[in-house]
């Protein structure tokens, strides 16, 4: 099968470059094709990626959008298999491309996503999120409805489970994206797609064995930023609501920080470290609950009679993300 390799690009740095070698280290690549969408970088990127080998999908910094961004790329490739790649996302051995690629050889797989590791200095918060994510996980999954079942008869989070991708490090078959593109979303294009690809009768694989190394130590409130932008569409793709209303987020909120305050001081940090930790948990409770409990109910708020107060709040929401 001719694989296609895609990587949107902006200011990526010197971990871009380390994503290039480890790219071309991979087994096979030398016939991969490889195209990045390049979004006005500053850094000079542009010949780093083409001494990689790869062609340039140029577009302006306020045109790109997650999924037709990437919709725009696939369309210039011309691969069986489109693997999605992003530019912080560093394989972690030379086995990733095709242990990925060989997913492939059931016909009824339509996408296949890799395992996640958190970088060495990641926050712990952050890393145990990312477990406990479906990209974290370490055992093989193949998701796919079964003949009695019905995605609107399971419950939420299981709809969710069976739906799950993650673009980090994914792939799918081009046929399968013929079909069902990603479309204009800004945010959560993936498990859009993934919702698609379990409609529509076929399998998407989590193959922990191909594995890529990414976190980010982003501060409390860009994290309830994100996750407010999860939630918003977890709800309108699956019907998931946490926090339904005010005093469910306040004893979500109490719960978190306890929880939290009670992870610090499991860790052996030194006093100084430990109450800077404890200082970011507080904060981090606070918006990642008030993420989960604004972002799932936004809908039903900005129809509301403070309509125009959640309309702002969803454009601080989303800004920046």
């Amino acid at each position: 099968m001719k694989i296609s390799l895609v990587i949107p690009t902006l200011n990526g740095g010197p971990l871009l470059s380390r994503v290039l070698d480890a790219v071309d280290s991979q087994e096979g690549t030398a016939e991969l094709e490889k195209l990045a969408i390049y979004s006005g970088s500053t850094d000079g990127s542009i010949p780093s990626l083409k001494e990689h080998g790869f062609e340039i999908e140029s577009i302006e910094k306020r045109a790109f959008e997650h999924g037709a961004s990437r919709d725009q790329a696939i369309s210039r490739t011309s691969g069986e298999i489109i693997v999605l790649l992003t530019q912080d996302a560093e394989p972690a051995n030379e086995r990733w491309l095709k242990t990925l690629v060989d997913c492939y050889a059931d016909p009824t797989v339509g996408a296949a996503y890799c395992r996640q590791l958190p970088r060495t200095d990641c926050n712990p918060f952050i890393a145990a999120r990312l477990r406990e994510w479906n990209a974290g996980r370490s055992e093989r999954i193949v998701q796919r409805l079964q003949p009695d079942q019905a995605l609107e008869d399971l419950p939420p989070m299981d709809r969710l489970r069976l739906c799950a991708f993650d673009n980090v490090a994914s792939s799918v078959r081009r046929s399968t994206w013929s079909r069902h593109r990603f479309g204009p979303c800004s945010f959560g294009e993936d498990v859009t797609f993934g919702k698609k690809v379990i409609l529509d009768g076929q399998s998407i694989v989590f193959e922990p064995d191909s594995m890529v190394i990414h976190s980010h130590n982003r501060s409390p409130r860009s994290e309830g930023k994100r996750i407010y932008c999860d939630h918003h569409n977890l709800h309108e793709l699956f019907g998931i609501r946490l926090l339904p209303d005010y005093k469910a987020w306040r004893r979500g909120l109490e719960s978190e920080r306890e929880r939290h305050a009670e992870v610090v001081e499991q860790l052996d940090l030194p006093a100084q470290q430990r109450t800077r930790l404890h200082s970011w948990a507080r904060k981090y409770a606070f918006w990642s609950t008030l993420g989960m409990y604004l972002g799932a109910n936004s809908k039903a708020k900005m129809a509301g009679p403070l309509g125009p107060i959640h309309r702002w709040v969803d454009r601080c929401m989303r800004s920046g993300i």
